[in-house]
């Protein structure tokens, strides 16, 4: 009975790890970044007085949505090119 408890506690880790490696990947958990840094940016730069805010905001989340977007291309080239064992 000990070795059925373990291999249901080992099957439920690798669904809870299954699931944090799609949240990882996920088009949402992107989405929910962005717009969490375009957010935080406009609040910067509201209290920053700087000019026109919501606007000048998309600029560097662009950047940060465009980098976070590449990464798994530079991780495969890493890992193909670089990391080879």
């Amino acid at each position: 009975m000990n070795t059925k408890k373990e291999i249901n506690a080992i099957k439920e880790r690798n669904a809870r790890v299954e699931a944090d490696k799609a949240w990882e990947v996920s088009l949402t958990r992107k989405i929910v970044i962005a717009i969490l840094t375009y957010l935080v940016i406009v609040l910067f730069f509201l209290v920053a007085n700087l000019p026109n805010p919501f606007v000048n905001a998309i600029v560097p989340t662009a950047g940060f949505a465009i980098s976070t977007l590449s990464l798994p291309f530079f991780k495969n080239f890493w890992i193909k090119r670089i990391y080879r064992k």
